[in-house]
């Protein structure tokens, strides 16, 4: 999986966020908040990669639990799914 063509990550404010650019504009307004892990993982995503990778990366970045990394990967997936931002 892999975070859709048309997002792009940005600093604004000293806030992560996410805008779409170009046609993906046309189908999702506003802009998305991250935190600190959730910027993370949307790095991580911007490469093809699987829950596992991404569970195995927070695991070697973060100080969490292997099945607090799994819930969080598991419902941040989840969402990005459910919004259609991955291909």
């Amino acid at each position: 999986m892999k975070v859709k063509k048309g997002f792009v990550l940005r600093e604004v404010g000293g806030k992560t966020v996410v805008l779409a650019t170009g046609s993906a504009a046309l189908s999702f307004n506003g802009m998305i908040t991250l935190s600190d892990s959730g910027r993370f993982l949307w790095e991580q995503m911007e490469k093809d990669c699987t829950q596992d990778d991404l569970v195995a990366a927070l695991l070697s970045t973060y100080d969490v639990d292997a099945d607090v990394a799994r819930k969080d990967v598991h419902a941040f997936v989840s969402t990005m799914r459910q919004n259609e931002l991955l291909d």
